[in-house]
C-alpha cells in the first residue's frame, strides 16, 4: 500500500501487519526497493529517494546535506509540529523547483512507502532506536542521529536489527569524515607518539534548571506522539522551544542522557577510532559529577570519569560546565590550553610515549610539531576515507557496503557514554565486559542496562 502525501495509518492496522511482518523481524520482500537495485535494477531517474523523520533544526540541516547531492532526491519529510514539517516541505520544493515533497506526521506512514531507499532519523533521542529498528525492517536504509539510544539494551537492538537485515547504517558522528580527525587517528594508529599511554577526552556538560511549569499543547503539536515510548507527563514550558540552551528535553533522561552522550559521543568517538583495541578487554570505569536536582533537567552538568582499559591504557572524560555564552567555562579549559596549546568547547588528546596529538574540529596540534606535517602515504594503517557524510552514506547504499559510521563503531561510542553516565550515577568502580556486554558483579549496574518501560503500545 502506498499512502498518499499527508495521510494517516491507524495504529492498530500499522501493529497488525507488523506483527506478521516487517517489525517482527520476519522478511518482507516486496517493500525492500533498494534490495533489487543492489542486484542489478536501477531506481527510477537512477536516484536514491529518501525521506526525513524529524525536521527540527537538526533534521533541517541533516536534510540540506542530502539536497545537494544530485544521486538522492527528498521525496517526503514527517515531524509531529506543523511549524516544522512546513518549514521542511518548503525547503525541499523550493530546491527542487516543484510541489512534489509528501508530508507526513505518522512515520509509519512514510515507512510503508515502496518508493523510499533510506530515511534520516533526527528526531528526539528517545524515538532512535525505535523508529531505526521499524525502518531497517522495513528495507530502509537509515541514516542515525547521535546519540543511538537510551539503554545499552536499546543500542544491542539496533545493532542487531541492523545485522540481521542487512541495511546501510550511518551514525550521525561527522567527525569520522574529516580530514582532521582521520589524520589525528592514523598518527596514533601508526605509532607516530609512540607507544599509547593515555587520552583526553571532553565537552561541555548539560544545561541546569529549566521550568516546570506545565502549558497547554501548542496548536498542532502531536504532543503525545512525540512522547511514544516516555512516560506521560504533562506539557512543560520551554520542553521543546528552539532555544538549544532552553530546550528542556535535551537534558532530561525521559528523552536523553543529556551532553554526556549527545555531545560526548563526538570525541568519545574519535578516542575509539584512534584506539579501537579499547574494547578488547575488561574495562574498568569510576567517575563523579553534578545532577541537578531542581528544575525540569537532571542529566550531569559536569563530570570526570576514568577508564583503565585492560593494556593499560587509560582515558579521562571530562564535561565541563556549560557558560551563559553556550560554550565551555575558560577556567575549566585552562588545563587543555596549557597543554596543548589551544581550547576550544570539545577535543580529544591521545598521548603517548613519544609525544601527543590533539585534535578538534578547526585544528590538529602535535608534539613533536612536525608530526601533522607528515605525509600519510607512508603510514601502513590507513583509514577509509570519507569527506562528506551524506556522500559517504549515499555511496555506501549505492555500493552495499559498510559506511564510515556504521552501527559496529556506533555502538561502541554511544555505549562509552553510558557507562560514564552509569558510573558517575553509581558512584562506585565497575568493571565492563566488552563479550559478555555486562558489568562483572554488580547487578544493580547491570539493571541500569535494561530497556526502560516504555509506555503502551511502544515496545522493542
Amino acid at each position: 500500500m502506498k499512502p498518499t502525501p499527508g495521510s494517516a495509518i491507524s495504529r492498530r492496522r500499522f501493529l497488525r501487519q507488523s506483527a506478521s511482518g516487517a517489525l517482527a523481524g520476519l522478511a518482507f520482500p516486496t517493500l525492500i526497493s533498494s534490495a533489487a537495485r543492489a542486484a542489478g535494477a536501477a531506481a527510477p531517474s537512477n536516484q536514491i529517494s529518501v525521506g526525513l523523520i524529524g525536521a527540527g533544526p537538526r533534521g533541517l540541516g541533516v536534510m540540506q546535506s542530502f539536497l545537494v547531492e544530485s544521486d538522492a532526491r527528498v521525496v517526503a519529510v514527517c515531524d509531529v509540529k506543523p511549524e516544522q514539517l512546513q518549514r521542511a516541505r518548503e525547503l525541499v520544493n523550493k530546491h527542487y523547483q516543484n510541489q512534489d515533497c509528501a508530508t507526513y506526521t505518522d512515520f509509519r506512514a512514510l515507512l510503508i512507502r515502496r518508493d523510499i531507499d533510506a530515511v534520516i532519523i533526527a528526531t528526539p533521542d528517545h524515538w532512535h532506536v525505535l523508529i531505526g529498528i521499524a525502518a531497517v525492517r522495513f528495507g530502509k536504509d537509515v541514516y542515525v542521529e547521535k546519540p543511538l539510544g537510551l539503554t545499552v539494551a536499546e543500542n544491542q537492538a539496533m545493532r542487531a536489527a541492523v545485522r540481521a537485515t542487512g541495511r546501510v547504517f550511518q551514525f550521525g558522528t561527522q567527525q569520522r569524515s574529516s580530514a582532521f580527525f582521520r589524520q589525528t587517528c592514523e598518527i596514533v594508529r601508526n605509532g607516530r607518539i609512540g607507544k599509547l599511554k593515555h587520552i583526553n577526552v571532553w565537552c561541555i556538560g548539560s544545561v541546569p534548571g529549566g521550568s516546570t511549569e506545565e502549558v497547554p499543547v501548542p496548536p498542532g503539536f502531536d504532543y503525545d506522539r512525540w512522547l511514544g515510548p516516555a512516560p506521560f507527563k504533562p506539557h512543560r514550558q520551554d520542553l521543546c522551544v528552539a532555544d538549544n540552551l532552553k530546550k528542556t528535553w535535551w537534558f532530561n533522561s525521559d528523552y536523553s542522557r543529556g551532553f554526556i552522550a549527545g555531545w560526548g559521543v563526538h570525541p568519545m568517538d574519535i578516542a575509539s577510532w584512534g584506539y579501537p583495541a579499547m574494547s578488547d578487554g575488561p574495562l574498568e570505569v569510576s567517575g563523579t559529577g553534578t545532577i541537578p536536582t531542581a528544575g525540569a533537567c537532571d542529566t550531569a552538568t559536569a563530570w570526570a570519569v576514568n577508564f583503565r582499559c585492560a593494556s593499560g591504557v587509560t582515558l579521562n572524560f571530562q564535561g565541563l560546565p556549560i557558560a551563559a555564552n553556550g560554550g565551555s567555562a575558560i577556567a575549566n579549559a585552562r588545563l587543555w590550553q596549557e597543554k596543548y596549546l589551544r581550547t576550544r568547547d570539545h577535543g580529544t588528546a591521545f598521548e603517548g610515549t613519544d609525544g601527543w596529538v590533539h585534535v578538534d574540529r578547526n585544528h590538529v596540534a602535535s608534539d613533536p610539531v612536525d608530526l601533522v606535517k607528515e605525509s600519510p602515504e607512508a603510514y601502513k594503517v590507513r583509514l577509509p576515507r570519507s569527506d562528506y557524510h551524506a556522500k559517504n552514506f549515499l555511496e555506501s547504499v549505492r555500493a552495499r557496503r559498510p559506511a564510515i559510521a556504521g552501527i559496529d563503531d556506533a555502538f561502541q561510542s554511544d555505549v562509552l557514554c553510558q557507562l560514564s553516565d552509569i558510573a558517575l550515577r553509581t558512584g562506585r568502580t565497575l568493571t565492563w565486559n566488552p563479550r559478555t556486554e555486562r558489568f562483572t558483579s554488580d547487578e544493580t549496574a547491570n539493571r541500569l542496562l535494561a530497556c526502560r518501560t516504555m509506555r503502551s503500545p511502544w515496545a522493542l
